[in-house]
């Protein structure tokens, strides 16, 4: 076939591909049929550029190689400066790295396609890009941006008449409503994007908008019609290739069945979805099934299982949530150990010339003599070198242990290479809260982010380690530490409430102080106490973690504060009310425990009589 027949046929099967686009959504059997083209090489320029587009689109059982298309897309089109394609490439992008868990790559890729459509006056992609930011908002559950890029996209779509965008844009904002619990206003998004769907034969449309009307009256109780629909989108989406919603439409399948009292078929919904997960590498859906496996095993009895499944679920948590200051732990391990790798290559090679050394010297006789002599100096000095390079990579690797482990914990890893988990009877477990942290941070760049964060949690270390209590972890915006561990003690409870005094004092300091960091911030604090489990997570990147119920209650007791207040639940209050006035909230209703007394800390009754003298 001639170069020039190619290029006719590659404009009639683009055609056609972008008509089954318009009608059925990205296809899987498109993407292997265009693969063949691709790797015949006749195709230059534009017509490449449709093609990798089309291929970064419909390829949907392999994400890393659609991610490749995608790179290679924007590659291209900055080499022939095609604007148009560049703002194609990089929404594809970032909508590949959002089903990937990569958050932060993925808005700034799509912040960079809103750009350039903005500036080349292509209202159709800055469209499509503004639903795409507004999925990576609604994934890390900033609703109030999701819902904002939503209605600028679907503002701007009504006014260039693109129907296929606008169901998506309606769709995707009826998700939105549906998390925020807004399930009437989802009915009516989801009922205009589905009417426009079902009238332009776009099949996939039509499947997102079965299964989320079937998960929205899963939520209200009305799990006949919620099955039909969630079945009927799963039986559609499996034809077409596209599994990452139907991980999501099956835990919801699994939630019916619980409520039918049917567990094993609940169990295997929840399996099905973890297995596709795992399969096509989605963190968020992956750490969701996880935790749907972890609460059936409980319900069931079965204790250790869902303990394996709920460790599973915080793991991949974390790594959605792109904790910085874990990540910077992880960067001082890693350079470490790169270092060492490096001393021992250095070491070996100069083991291999000093016995080349050697061998010339028994041949040659007394005239090396000398030389081996020059040599063996030299390697002692490199000896004593290298052991004092070792020295110091130990002192720096047994410093950044202990920042991360207690003491006694650091110390039992490196005897026997592993930590025995540990049963307190008695632990006082703190959390803390910034109120509007998500709102504000999205203010922020990175670097500032960090650096707030850092600026609040740098003091709060050093008011934990006055009070003898031991730092556990910070997820996000949250500081988690715990009293009466590794070293069980009996007055852990006053210690923690003390600190906790102190951390609000720091936080309303700093609100008077607008040098001092970029945002200021209100604080909630909670406080549970109660018996733990305590250990290591990981083989690779420890984690010195807390488990048990005195851990969930204490982030319950966060949430249900208030800014600048301190909440205890009953058992904390009995330990330290002879030495504190509280104040008692009555019983509260907490998620997934039912009523609980609650109570405010106000002050120390031994500061109350000085003030009274």
């Amino acid at each position: 076939m001639t170069l020039i027949k190619k290029k006719v046929y590659y404009l009639l099967a683009g055609l056609f591909c972008l008509h089954i686009m318009v009608v059925s959504g990205q296809d899987q059997k498109i993407a292997d049929s265009l693969k063949v083209i691709l790797k015949e090489g006749y195709l230059k320029d534009t017509l490449k550029l449709q093609l990798l587009n089309d291929l970064a689109f419909n390829e949907v059982s392999d994400r890393d190689l659609s991610l490749q298309y995608a790179e290679e897309l924007i590659r291209s089109a900055e080499i022939l400066q095609n604007n148009k394609w560049l703002a194609n490439g990089f929404h594809i992008k970032g909508s590949i790295l959002t089903k990937r868990g990569n958050i932060e790559a993925a808005l700034k890729a799509l912040l960079k396609s809103a750009e350039i459509s903005q500036n080349g006056g292509w209202d159709k992609i800055r469209g499509g890009t503004y639903i795409a930011i507004a999925d990576v908002y609604a994934t890390i559950e900033n609703f109030r941006n999701s819902t904002i890029y939503y209605n600028r996209a679907i503002g701007l779509l009504r006014k260039i008449n693109d129907s296929i965008k606008l169901a998506s844009a309606l769709l995707n904002a009826g998700d939105a409503y549906f998390y925020t619990k807004k399930y009437d206003s989802a009915l009516i998004y989801n009922k205009e994007s589905g009417a426009i769907f079902k009238k332009k034969n776009y099949l996939i449309g039509t499947a997102y908008t079965l299964g989320n009307t079937g998960m929205i009256h899963a939520e209200l109780g009305e799990d006949a019609f919620a099955e039909s629909n969630i079945n009927e989108a799963i039986n559609i989406l499996e034809e077409m290739g596209d599994f990452y919603p139907i991980t999501v439409y099956l835990t919801y399948m699994s939630d019916i069945y619980t409520r039918k009292n049917d567990e094993s078929s609940a169990l295997l919904y929840a399996k099905r979805s973890l297995e596709l997960a795992r399969k096509y590498k989605l963190k968020d859906e992956i750490s969701g099934a996880n935790l749907k496996l972890a609460q059936l095993y409980e319900g069931i009895g079965n204790k250790a299982r869902a303990y394996d499944y709920y460790k599973d679920h915080i793991s991949y948590r974390d790594s959605v949530k792109n904790l910085e200051v874990i990540q910077q732990l992880a960067d001082q391990r890693t350079n470490f150990e790169v270092s060492q790798k490096q001393v021992e290559v250095d070491l070996l090679n100069q083991q291999k010339k000093t016995q080349k050394i050697i061998a010339y010297a028994t041949g040659i006789g007394l005239f090396l003599v000398g030389i081996l002599a020059f040599g063996l100096f030299k390697r002692n000095t490199f000896i004593q070198k290298t052991k004092k390079i070792i020295e110091e990579e130990r002192d720096r690797s047994d410093t950044l242990l202990l920042n991360i482990l207690p003491e006694e914990t650091a110390q039992e890893l490196k005897e026997s290479g592993k930590v025995k988990a540990q049963k307190f009877d008695s632990v006082t477990v703190l959390f803390t809260d910034f109120k509007g942290f998500t709102q504000y941070s999205s203010q922020l760049s990175p670097e500032q982010l960090v650096e707030t964060v850092s600026f609040y949690f740098s003091k709060f270390d050093e008011i934990v380690e006055r009070h003898g209590l031991e730092k556990i972890k910070t997820i996000g915006d949250a500081y988690m530490c715990a009293g009466g561990l590794p070293f069980p003690s009996e007055d852990h409870a006053l210690k923690m409430v003390k600190a906790a005094f102190e951390i609000a004092a720091f936080v309303e300091e700093t609100r008077y102080n607008p040098s001092a960091v970029e945002l200021d911030f209100d604080i909630r604090i909670g406080i549970n106490t109660g018996p733990v489990v305590a250990g290591v997570v990981g083989s690779k990147k420890f984690a010195y973690d807390i488990w048990g119920d005195t851990v969930n209650v204490a982030s319950r007791m966060e949430a249900a504060s208030e800014a600048g207040k301190i909440n205890i639940s009953e058992n904390t209050y009995q330990l330290i009310k002879d030495s504190y006035k509280c104040t008692y909230r009555g019983e509260l209703q907490v998620k997934n425990k039912g009523e609980m007394k609650m109570y405010f800390v106000d002050s120390s009754k031994e500061a109350v009589k000085m003030a009274a003298v």
